[in-house]
């Protein structure tokens, strides 16, 4: 299969990747019993952008056989995309999914979401966090776009 980023793509990566602070795993389910139109093309996204630096871990799974990882990490679609920290090899869970193949605009939130989980920042203003400290019931938000 051929390369999906181009070596104008993976020289800006890298450059962005240097701003690292702390290693990141991306945790990437996939099906081989479902119909899974898109889960290949997305696992070769992912094992590109994974390659460009040794900060950032690919852990594949399937989630069909490994449906206690799935529930946990609260995966219930493929592809399925985990942006996690890593502390003591572990990951840490800042709650950043994605369903489908991370292109067009969704492989920028998923690059500055590999950022963003590194710094440990969500880039919140204080006030913001504030705010949301006072939530008394968990909040599920879902973006949704279409490739249309």
């Amino acid at each position: 299969m051929a390369e999906m980023l181009n070596e104008g793509v993976k020289k800006q990566l890298r450059e962005v990747f240097t701003a690292l602070q702390n290693p990141v795993s991306i945790i990437f389910f996939e099906s081989q019993e479902r119909n899974c139109e898109y889960c290949d093309t997305t696992k070769q996204l992912l094992e590109e952008v994974t390659s460009l630096s040794d900060r950032i871990n690919l852990e594949v799974h399937d989630i069909d056989k490994n449906v206690e990882l799935a529930s946990k990490f609260h995966v219930d679609k493929v592809p399925g995309i985990m942006v996690a920290g890593r502390k003591d090899g572990k990951p840490v869970d800042y709650g950043v999914r994605f369903a489908g193949v991370p292109a067009g605009h969704e492989f920028t939130s998923l690059i500055r979401s590999v950022m963003m989980v590194s710094a440990g920042n969500s880039g919140l203003k204080e006030e913001t966090r504030q705010f949301l400290a006072t939530l008394k019931e968990p909040i599920y938000l879902q973006v949704y776009v279409t490739p249309t």
